[in-house]
């Protein structure tokens, strides 16, 4: 049987967008992005976005549908996803999703529970403890009343620390009880099965590092910090807003902030090199049909087949 679906997963810089180009060779497929940066506009070079003639080759969906000012959640991600899914089976064709935010994937493969919505009075309250504490004190309370996902969050990821401890303080339950029950049903739901995942795992981090050195000396050399420029001077945006905190983008409006752009290229890597760093560990903690060695020779082969024979082809 036919999967819905295929899933193509791995950190930043692991070679996603290449293999999906050429599997697009093979078979007849449309790409859903499973990205939460490239939906937004006039985010281009920080983002990696498909080039024009890519996207011109085959048909891309969820990029460029939302305005940086504006919010993307993992609920909206799976309802449209979903529904494309759908429509591109309709067509014939086959849905590949690619992309490396793990949390869609996490919610589309496992189904969303109905956690508690923003509270913003409770996100005032947590934005201020973090103005006198900082944020590794509250990773410290977080690992208090919810080890488990204080685990998984390194001290300075403020929004994802805000949202547990928000999870917490309103419900009197540990985030990582609402996403057991939720990974429960799914596995007893076949959502899992039905939407197989390659997996692009380096087995070398300096193999990585590498990439995402030469991808972000690239960025830069395209014109990174005009885009940056741009979009602070649209006057409307601010570092807090989700688009402004996607890696890179917060890096660049915190340099033009301080005037110390030479310091740019440093931490822009480091914080990419961090990103992957929890992509790789959510991708092993996660069920995959296969995982490929990425940095091995003979890797690009290998994945292309997996994913042809997942496909049924």
């Amino acid at each position: 049987m036919k999967p819905r679906a295929l899933c193509l997963a791995g950190p930043t810089a692991s070679g996603k967008t290449a293999l999906a180009l050429a599997l697009a060779e093979r078979v007849p497929l449309e790409i859903v992005s499973v990205d939460s940066a490239l939906v937004y506009r006039g985010m281009d070079i920080g983002t990696a976005k498909p080039s024009a003639a890519e996207r011109a080759a085959v048909p891309h969906h969820l990029i460029d549908i939302l305005d940086p000012l504006q919010a993307y959640s993992a609920a909206r991600f799976v309802a449209e996803a979903q529904a494309l899914i759908e429509q591109i089976q309709a067509r014939g064709r086959l849905p590949l999703l690619v992309g490396g935010t793990m949390l869609y994937y996490k919610a589309l493969r496992e189904g969303l529970d109905e956690m508690p919505p923003a509270n913003p009075a409770v996100r005032a309250a947590l934005d201020a403890e973090a103005a006198a504490q900082g944020w590794p004190a509250l990773h410290a309370e977080l690992a208090r009343v919810d080890p488990a996902t204080a685990a998984r969050l390194p001290p300075a990821d403020a929004q994802r620390i805000q949202r547990a401890l928000e999870v917490w303080r309103v419900s009197g339950r540990p985030l990582s009880a609402w996403q057991q029950g939720r990974a429960a049903g799914a596995a007893s739901s076949g959502q899992t099965e039905s939407l197989p995942m390659v997996s692009l795992e380096p087995q070398s981090r300096a193999w990585l590092h590498q990439r995402i050195a030469v991808r972000f000396d690239a960025m830069l050399a395209a014109g990174f910090l005009d885009e940056v420029r741009a979009l602070r001077q649209r006057g409307d945006l601010s570092p807090e807003l989700p688009s402004m905190r996607c890696v890179g983008y917060r890096q660049a409006w915190q340099a033009l902030e301080a005037g110390r752009l030479e310091a740019l290229r440093d931490e822009g890597i480091a914080a990419t090199r961090q990103l992957a760093k929890r992509q790789i560990t959510w991708l092993r903690s996660t069920s995959v049909q296969a995982r490929i060695t990425c940095d091995q020779p003979g890797a690009p082969r290998q994945a292309l087949q997996q994913l042809i024979a997942l496909a049924g082809q």
